[in-house]
């Protein structure tokens, strides 16, 4: 739920700043969190590979980074809510490459889920039922957010298939430290190189707080909050515990954006969020039986 309360302070943030700005103040302050985590863990570093060492790299850069900025950037043009509700895509996303990356067999079931996943999916993007691409000759705005949010969730997803590789090696306290170091300094290059730094004076106390806020509630603090929780119970419950992520969001952004959602979009939301649980409940189930046999 503590991922869901930062999208009235990065919808602030986003018509202030830029959005690389903005992702590169929350790698600052997530960077002061971790570095005393990466020096008590650096004796595991040794264990990296160079195919290691590119994974990290590719989930920095990509899931930490791009990822980030991409979903900040679509609050910029469609509903909070939607891109909140569509980051639930990312099992799916995450066992469709395993599937083609790790080998990883499909269950029959999966596919069906799938299909309903997509309709859902679809019922949020387009309410009225009908594709609307176009706006006079550009793209429609509504659209954009959503291709922008959909990267977020690709790059996210194709970070949880990378992150398994990596996990073989180290612990996740370094996996995330080393995430978030690169990521921080590739994005610190990146902000170099477009010059787009806020000019002196332009960040108010008001700013720096959002940012601060938006860094632990959707950086490394709640993210280790949820590895904790995962460690003390059952992937069954957790399954059902993430869902609060949508669903909070949904009403945090209904009071504090006086944002809402058509009651298409809500339809869909239901249908995604049931598909995706059952999704999550059959990837475990082939997992745990793969282990026993």
């Amino acid at each position: 739920m503590l991922w869901a309360t930062d999208a009235p302070f990065r919808a602030y943030l986003i018509k202030e700043l830029s959005s690389s700005f903005v992702v590169l103040a929350e790698h600052i302050i997530n960077v002061l969190f971790i570095l005393p985590i990466l020096c008590w863990k650096r004796d595991e570093l040794k264990k990296l590979g160079k195919k290691e060492w590119f994974a990290v790299s590719v989930i920095a850069i990509g899931s930490s980074a791009l990822a980030s900025i991409a979903y900040t950037e679509a609050f910029s043009y469609v509903n909070p809510s939607v891109a909140i509700i569509l980051q639930k895509l990312q099992p799916l996303i995450a066992i469709s490459l395993a599937a083609n990356l790790l080998k990883e067999k499909l269950h029959a079931r999966f596919w069906v889920w799938a299909l309903f996943a997509i309709v859902g999916s679809y019922a949020i993007i387009f309410p009225s039922l009908s594709p609307e691409l176009f706006e006079g000759k550009t793209f429609n705005r509504n659209l954009i957010g959503v291709i922008l949010a959909l990267t977020a969730a690709v790059l996210w997803g194709a970070g949880t298939v990378l992150g398994k590789f990596v996990l073989s090696k180290v612990s996740f306290q370094t996996m995330t430290a080393l995430r978030l170091l690169l990521a921080f300094l590739f994005l610190l290059g990146m902000n170099v190189f477009k010059n787009s730094f806020p000019t002196a004076g332009m960040v108010s106390a008001k700013t720096c707080l959002y940012i601060v806020v938006t860094a632990v509630t959707s950086g490394v603090v709640s993210l280790f909050i949820y590895y904790s929780g995962l460690a003390h119970t059952k992937a069954s419950i957790a399954s059902v515990a993430e869902l609060g992520y949508p669903v909070a969001g949904i009403l945090v952004n209904y009071v504090t954006l006086d944002t809402e959602l058509h009651i298409t979009q809500l339809s869909g939301a239901c249908i995604l969020l049931v598909a995706i649980f059952h999704i999550t409940k059959i990837n475990r189930q082939v997992t745990e039986s793969r282990y026993e046999s």
